[in-house]
Parts: structure tokens; C-alpha cells; sequence
């Protein structure tokens, strides 16, 4: 594996992953898919954090800081790949308010630009567990349901 450093600003992002403790200070996620610029997640962003309803989790459970993050190297036997990251994430807060497939599913209108329907497109259209890259807006929507 190998250390993503990026000198950018920080840049937030979302995880939907099995969460079998979402109360745990530190929680680590190992070869995680990334979509929607997920593979660019590094250490001091923030991120939300989805109990995958995949793995009967509620959706939005918490917010944190990543505080690693390295790149699962690819296998030079496999043609297409998606990317995949291992980070460990210090959490901050825990969500107020629930925010789940329930309640994202009635935005469906794909170009209508608001962070509801962002989020349910990128966790719900396909809806496998994955690392996304978040828009300002969505950040900004997803803090206030702290």
C-alpha cells in the first residue's frame, strides 16, 4: 500500500460501510470501493459516516476526521478495477437526525441539484458500500443534521 498525500485544501467525503459499532472513538475501514472521487480521500478530511442498511445499519450515524488513509495497491492480474483506500477515522460527532435510503429516495430528479438527491445518487443508485467525494453543498447539508 501506499500513503496518499495530497496538497490541496481539505476536501470532504462520505462513507457507506459496515459499521458494527458506530459508538467506537476510532473506526477503521480497510480496501474500501471509491466512487465519485473517493480515492482522493486524505488524512485531516472530513468525512460522514453511513451505517450501510446493506448490513441492517440505519444510515448516517456520525461524522469525523480521517486520520489515515493509504491506497490499496491495485493486482496487476485484473484489467479494470475500481479503486480501493484503507483509512481509519477519529469521530467527532454522532447524527441528530436520521438520514437514510427512507428518506433520500423521493429526490430522484438527477439535475435538480439539491444535496439530498446528490447523496442518494451517489449512495443509492448503485447501491453498493463505497467512499465518495462530496460537493460543498452536500457537506454543507450533512452538518446540520449534527
Amino acid at each position: 500500500m501506499r500513503r496518499l498525500h495530497r496538497q490541496e485544501l481539505t476536501v470532504t467525503f462520505a462513507i457507506k460501510a459496515d459499521i458494527p459499532d458506530p459508538s467506537a472513538p476510532v473506526l477503521t475501514f480497510t480496501a474500501q470501493k471509491t466512487m465519485y472521487g473517493g480515492k482522493h480521500i486524505a488524512e485531516g478530511d472530513e468525512i460522514f459516516l453511513f451505517a450501510s442498511e446493506n448490513e441492517g445499519g440505519p444510515g448516517l450515524v456520525a461524522c469525523g476526521v480521517v486520520i489515515a488513509a493509504e491506497a490499496v495497491a491495485r493486482l496487476p492480474s485484473v484489467a479494470r478495477q475500481t479503486p480501493r483506500v484503507s483509512i481509519s477515522v477519529r469521530c467527532t460527532a454522532r447524527a441528530e437526525k436520521a438520514l437514510g435510503r427512507r428518506e433520500l429516495k423521493p429526490f430522484m430528479d438527477w439535475q435538480d441539484g439539491r444535496p439530498e438527491t446528490e447523496l442518494n445518487f451517489k449512495f443509492y443508485r448503485q447501491a453498493t458500500d463505497k467512499i465518495v467525494g462530496l460537493s460543498d453543498e452536500a457537506a454543507a447539508y450533512l452538518r446540520t443534521l449534527f
